[in-house]
């Protein structure tokens, strides 16, 4: 695939999960074809990610990827050539825990789990937290272990709501301490208060010194919002969260869909 124009941004954002991959976790061949385009073209192609690092590291090493990604939810910003950490912001462990007292005092006790800092850090999930399938997993009898190591964010789950339920309430009540986020079906996240992915996509952008105004982004749910309103265009699969297409600029086929690849195609001049 060649280029008929230049290629009108010089960063293409890409959100992973719903977004880049498939439902089966892969990146389909059209997708690869795209985005190499793009960087043959001259501009920078990052994963903006949720996942820390450790969950992260094995589709960059599938994609060949040697760039800057965003993982944590804006928390790491990783060199995936280097392997190493360039950024790591953590969650203060005593906000966390005064935050999850609260919650848990007006809705009653919430299934947790915590990401802990580092290109190696553990994923701890208490008893009771329901674990996506695939993703590996360290198991605790209790959730003491939970703060006795720096943390990048939590994740919480209540047998009684919903997500977007779950988001609404604990904003509610703890919105003025931390940050309280929908990743993903079932994935609700407590981080540090300002922490988005815009965060440490602006950070990873300075060092390629790339402008939002020269940023394409692709996403599929709610913690992408603050990712489009940092870029210049955002783009939502058809498969997104209601919450993010209201904001996107622009709607695109589904990840099975191959619609990354549509859109850079169009925009490359391509057939």
């Amino acid at each position: 695939m060649s280029p008929a124009a230049p290629f009108p941004y010089k960063l293409v954002a890409t959100d992973l999960d719903g977004t880049l991959l498939r439902d089966d976790d892969t990146i389909s061949e059209r997708t690869r074809e795209a985005l190499a385009a793009v960087t043959a073209a001259g501009a920078a192609h990052i994963i903006v990610t949720g996942r820390a690092v450790p969950w992260t590291r094995h589709v960059l090493d599938d994609l060949g990827y040697q760039g800057i990604a965003v993982c944590g939810q804006g928390a790491q910003v990783y060199d995936a050539g280097a392997h190493r950490l360039l950024t790591s912001v953590t969650l203060d462990r005593q906000l966390a825990a005064l935050a999850l007292s609260k919650i848990e005092a007006e809705i009653g006790p919430v299934a947790l789990a915590a990401s802990r800092d580092g290109v190696d850090g553990e994923v701890l999930f208490g008893p009771g937290y329901q674990v996506q399938e695939g993703l590996p997993a360290l198991y605790l009898d209790d959730t003491a272990a939970v703060w006795s190591a720096p943390l990048n964010k939590l994740y919480i789950q209540h047998p009684g709501m919903g997500e977007d339920e779950l988001v609404r309430v604990a904003r509610a009540i703890v919105g003025n301490l931390v940050d309280i986020v929908m990743a993903g079906p079932g994935i609700v996240e407590i981080l540090p208060l300002g922490l988005s992915k815009a965060t440490g996509l602006s950070l990873a952008a300075r060092r390629l010194g790339v402008k939002a105004t020269e940023t394409i982004a692709f996403g599929d749910m709610p913690n992408d919002i603050p990712m489009f309103g940092w870029a210049a265009h955002g783009v939502a699969m058809a498969n997104s969260h209601a919450e993010l297409k209201a904001v996107a600029d622009e709607v695109t086929t589904s990840n099975q869909e191959d619609g990354i690849a549509v859109v850079l195609e169009r925009l490359l001049g391509a057939a």
